[in-house]
């Protein structure tokens, strides 16, 4: 996917945080640290550091939800990340954003802390971002 496609269907995705725009995707992915993972419909995009993996973002069609897309891309997170050597991995989730958070919890992530008031969706609301963390398989040598 290019920038563009990355940002024009994270923009359908997102209103709080704002959407990323096509600049912010190719700076990031200019990054040798950070992977994009592409499912038709969908896409994550990740990062490694040290031992440590992140969520950066997860983007799927609201059209094509509830058909397995963002769990097969938080699977491959979660290989992908291990592969590059990561033991452990994490990620922020709005509080209020209940699919998002039972996606996270089917692929193995516990609430570790949260930030409060992270969050200003447009309607002036403050929502709480939540972290949640997990640890990735560890890899055979």
């Amino acid at each position: 996917m290019t920038p563009d496609a990355l940002a024009a269907l994270h923009a359908v995705c997102f209103t709080a945080p704002r959407p990323w725009s096509a600049s912010e995707f190719a700076d990031l992915l200019s990054n040798r640290l950070v992977f994009l993972l592409t499912e038709p419909g969908g896409f994550l995009m990740g990062r490694v550091i040290a031992d440590e993996a992140e969520v950066l973002t997860i983007a799927v069609d609201p059209t094509r939800r509830q058909q397995g897309i963002g769990a097969r891309l938080m699977d491959r997170f979660r290989t992908e990340s291990a592969q590059r050597g990561a033991v452990s991995a994490f990620l922020e989730v709005a509080e209020g954003n209940i699919p998002a958070r039972a996606l996270y919890a089917r692929a193995g992530f516990t609430e570790s802390g949260r930030r409060r008031g992270y969050y200003h969706p447009p309607d002036g609301t403050p929502d709480d971002a939540l972290v949640m963390t997990c640890t990735l398989a560890v890899r055979e040598a």
